[in-house]
Order: C-alpha cells, then sequence, then structure tokens
C-alpha cells in the first residue's frame, strides 16, 4: 500500500470524524482532543492517522477502525465473533462464510463495516463490510467481505 498524500485535519473536520467513531465506543473519552491525519492511499480506502499510526480508514465514506485501531480502542458494536476454525481463513485474507460466525452484533445491517474478532480471547482479526444483517449472519453463504486484515500491506505499515 502506497500512501499518496497525507495532511493534517482542521479541528472541526478531526471533532466531524471523532464523532461518528464515538457510538462504537464504551467509553468515547478516549477519544477526546485527538488531532488526526488523512492519509490518500493507492487502495480503495483512504486512511485517518493517529501520531502517524493507520488507526481509523474511510469506508463507504465514513470512518471506521483498522485492525490497529480496533486493538487500541477495543470497540463495543459491530462486533461479528468466529470460531477457531475460521481463524486462518480470515487471517490470510478470506471473506467470513457464515458457517464460522459463532455471534454477531444483532444491528449490524448490510453495508455496515464490521470488526471480526475471534472466539477465545476477542482479539481483532480483520475488518470487514457486513452482506448480511446481524441476525442472519448465522446462516449459510457469504456474510462480510473481507477489506483489512491481520498480515496484509496495511497491518505491515502501522507495525
Amino acid at each position: 500500500m502506497k500512501i499518496k498524500s497525507r495532511h493534517h485535519l482542521k479541528g472541526s473536520e478531526s471533532k466531524k470524524i471523532l464523532k461518528m467513531i464515538e457510538p462504537f465506543l464504551e467509553d468515547p473519552q478516549a477519544l477526546r482532543g485527538l488531532s488526526l491525519e488523512v492519509a490518500e492511499t493507492d487502495h480503495d480506502f483512504n486512511l485517518v492517522l493517529l501520531k502517524g499510526r493507520p488507526v481509523f480508514m474511510m469506508l463507504e465514506g465514513r470512518p471506521f477502525f483498522t485492525v490497529r485501531g480496533a486493538l487500541e480502542f477495543a470497540p463495543k458494536k459491530n462486533m461479528v465473533i468466529v470460531d477457531a476454525g475460521a481463524v486462518s481463513y480470515i487471517v490470510n485474507g478470506a471473506d467470513v462464510m457464515a458457517p464460522g460466525i459463532v455471534e454477531a452484533d444483532p444491528e449490524i445491517v448490510p453495508g455496515d463495516p464490521v470488526v471480526i474478532v475471534e472466539e477465545r480471547h476477542h482479539k481483532p482479526l480483520a475488518i470487514g463490510l457486513a452482506l448480511l444483517s446481524g441476525t442472519e449472519m448465522r446462516g449459510s453463504g457469504k456474510a462480510i467481505k473481507s477489506v483489512h486484515h491481520v498480515g496484509d500491506t496495511l497491518w505491515d505499515m502501522s507495525g
């Protein structure tokens, strides 16, 4: 992944992005007063940087966590928990199939960004876009389109 350009956001722009992230957190105070940068990339999404680290990405025109951002801020909404059998596929970039899903936030609607976590320790593995609602995710078929996962180029650049 290449960064084409990056620039600091005005205070009002930073606040707007952080306001959109707040609903996913148990304690939005963690976001207060953060200064953000935006980085334009050669991928389908731009990055939002905090102290040079890509913690958010712009997906479908709205900010959401990167895997490292999910590790740092521990979101409590839009979570999808997968079983151990799905982990190796997901960390290799595979989309998430419904049979591997153990639990999903029932408020998820198709098109929503989601954090995919493993069942045992609830560690983030990937970020994706929901193809099904949270209540339908334990059925069959493809449930989530993977956008970013542990070990990909975005993960490597943020280490």
